[in-house]
């Protein structure tokens, strides 16, 4: 199992390195994440080749549209999670162990198991979704190796809390990242996931500049990170690295301890979608709706519509090999 890079002596403890949350742990102490825990004076990961989720998906579920859109892609996930989001809509899995004494449970699934299944069934690629990907990240870094040897290609559905250490060591195996960006409030962050802001906007840029595909994805929730302030902040953010990140505005459906929040408006996620589009992102997309029109992709250039979208009823048309049929744009992405 790799993760000889995971820890190391720390005045007597154990310090993780695999996330920001850099939890430093005594012997039989378990991490924030609730999956790593010093065992013998080295770090054990507890939910390594246990799949406590195992799926086959479109790819734009993760959401990912410029990354090899109408594939279908093999979706895995553990428990636990280093983030406590209160909003969280896998909670069953991302929060069992912190809820359950440190229990895991899963599937026994090695490597070579979860590639085989993804080559049998015709995949491309495999996301590590579900929960954080890299709190199993021993797991996910034998998988993505032994995929990458096999063609397929690996994705990071994750919350954006990689050190650099842990983005250097998959970068060779990782094509595709979607990083939540939940708000540009770190009160918001501290009080409501149980983390900080400055991690995740670092791992952002240190990831784009990698030259690993990147989209961001933004949950709105009403009356927390909704205000047409913050969602500018966020805008503008991610233009400043790249006007042609793509941005994805998902509505808000209550779950898990926000159970009594109500849902996003569709005029809540059409205003931040105007944002968007006035700070200068040339590819922005509203989420968990049917509205085919700001799921689409249209050329930037000349406003052919290119990639028509029904959330996963997905119609390729004015498109091919990666630019516009009617102005031979360069559409941004892995075609």
């Amino acid at each position: 199992m790799y993760q000889a890079w995971l820890s190391r002596d720390y005045q007597d403890k154990v310090l993780c390195e695999a996330c920001y949350q850099r939890c430093i742990l005594d012997e039989s102490e378990v991490g924030v994440c609730g999956v790593r825990q010093v065992v013998d004076g080295e770090l054990k990961l507890l939910v390594y080749e246990k799949a406590a989720a195992l799926n086959i998906d479109p790819i734009e579920k993760k959401p990912l549209y410029h990354f090899m859109p109408r594939s279908q892609i093999l979706s895995l996930g553990t428990v636990g999670c280093n983030f406590s989001c209160q909003f969280c809509q896998n909670s069953h899995i991302s929060q069992y162990p912190k809820e359950h004494n440190n229990e895991v449970f899963g599937e026994e699934a090695k490597a070579k198991d979860i590639v085989e299944i993804a080559k049998k069934r015709g995949m491309d690629s495999i996301a590590y979704t579900y929960n954080e990907p890299v709190i199993f990240f021993e797991y996910a870094y034998e998988i993505a190796k032994l995929a990458n040897e096999n063609g397929l290609k690996n994705i990071f559905v994750t919350s954006g809390y990689e050190t650099h250490k842990a983005i250097d060591t998959i970068a060779p195996y990782l094509d595709a990242m979607n990083i939540d960006l939940k708000s540009f409030d770190k009160n918001f962050y501290q009080e409501i996931c149980g983390a900080k802001l400055k991690p995740v906007l670092d791992t952002i840029e240190y990831t784009y500049k990698q030259g690993i595909w990147i989209e961001i994805t933004t949950l709105v929730i009403p009356s927390h990170n909704d205000s047409d302030e913050e969602l500018r902040l966020i805008a503008k953010y991610i233009a400043s690295i790249s006007p042609t990140i793509p941005w994805h505005i998902s509505g808000f459906f209550p779950n898990y301890n926000m159970k009594n929040t109500e849902p996003t408006p569709i005029a809540t996620l059409l205003r931040a979608y105007d944002i968007g589009k006035e700070e200068g992102l040339e590819y922005v997309y509203i989420g968990n709706v049917h509205d085919y029109t700001h799921q689409s992709t249209f050329c930037p250039r000349c406003g052919e519509l290119l990639i028509k979208r029904d959330q996963y009823d997905v119609q390729i048309k004015a498109f091919k090999g990666g630019c516009c049929s009617k102005c031979n744009h360069q559409i941004e992405g892995v075609f």
